[in-house]
């Protein structure tokens, strides 16, 4: 089913979120099934629950196939299409690197944020494997970026330069599909 995705300015959306404690919930596959068909929907790169009003720690990414370029982010590398709860994240140096984002909260709007430019990540899948990957480039930002609105933190917050902020149909009128 295809849910609602919070915008900003909705408070939940800067609460943090709480841990999953039970995998075996069926409520959680049936969530996640729900994550995903959004996304697709909404032509996203990735999803957090808090996104859709689920106030868990967990985030999805990334599609199936390699071959498939998100209409979003067409020049992007593909990024495994994972299921990630209870995620943690550790940067692997201080060096950030700047790029454009956007956000299915933040329709219609992109901004340049600094992120770090390779990060590790752990968590488990539903099934309660354990994840733990390290990544740079667009993977690392993707994930930077939906870990974010686990703990409250919307894109526009980390964004340090505002003229390099602002509506997509603005800043890249070349581009057909605004929608973010």
């Amino acid at each position: 089913m295809i849910r609602e995705i919070l915008r900003m300015g909705d408070a939940r959306l800067l609460n943090v979120a709480a841990p999953v404690t039970d995998l075996h919930a069926p409520e959680l596959h049936t969530l996640v099934d729900d994550m995903f068909e959004t996304m697709h929907a909404a032509n996203g790169a990735g999803l957090a629950a808090p996104q859709i009003g689920v106030p868990l720690r967990i985030v999805i990414f990334g599609y199936s196939d390699p071959d498939m370029r998100n209409p979003r982010y067409p020049d992007a590398d593909p990024v495994p299409q994972t299921i990630l709860v209870n995620p943690l994240i550790d940067a692997l140096s201080e060096e950030e690197v700047e790029g454009w984002e956007g956000c299915l909260s933040v329709p219609g709007l992109r901004g340049v944020v600094p992120r770090y430019a390779k990060i590790r990540y752990r968590g488990v899948d539903l099934q309660g494997r354990p994840i733990d990957r390290t990544v740079d480039g667009f993977h690392a930002r993707v994930v930077q970026h939906e870990c974010d609105h686990l703990d409250g933190i919307l894109y526009p917050m980390r964004v340090r330069d505002f003229a390099r902020f602002g509506y997509t149909d603005i800043l890249f009128p070349e581009v057909e599909d605004s929608d973010d």
